[in-house]
């Protein structure tokens, strides 16, 4: 794909996970999404799994199995789909968006690129200056952003 359209992509796609982020503020309750919704919508496990077509031991193992996250997401979406929700789910930058992890992935990449050869420079007494070294830095950072990428991640 054409670096153009891979940054449009990119960019609808930081868009769209926007409103998913905020959510990145709140605490998963201690008893769980499913457990916490049943339970506010004031409705017991006996009566939840009457609508699910399961047994009340069914309910209480999903409701563990989610505290320690071994519920399939074809439980949980019975679990809501039952209770008149709706599970969704989004993975997302765990600070800023997409492109701040990009950018910050950039600047690892780069330092451990530059490492070796500052090192080498140093020892052979060809060190730049500090100001130089963050010219070189900044552009690599840029060329790692506009590349297609599989670089930014290497190890």
């Amino acid at each position: 794909m054409p670096q153009p359209a891979r940054n449009m992509q990119r960019n609808q796609f930081s868009a769209a996970l926007t409103p998913y982020g905020s959510l990145l503020q709140y605490a998963e309750p201690p008893q769980g999404w499913a457990r916490s919704m049943r339970e506010a919508l004031g409705m017991t496990q006996v009566e939840l799994a009457n609508r699910m077509g399961a047994s009340r031991q069914s309910v209480q193992e999903f409701e563990r199995a989610e505290l320690t996250r071994r519920i399939t997401l074809e439980s949980l979406d019975r679990m809501a789909a039952a209770m008149g929700c709706k599970v969704v789910l989004a993975v997302v930058p765990v600070t800023g968006t997409i492109d701040d992890a990009r950018l910050t992935q950039a600047h690892k990449r780069a330092d451990a690129l530059l490492r070796p050869v500052a090192h080498t420079m140093m020892l052979e007494a060809q060190g730049v200056s500090s100001m130089a070294q963050k010219r070189q830095r900044d552009a690599l950072v840029d060329d790692l952003l506009r590349g297609n990428g599989r670089e930014l991640w290497r190890e």
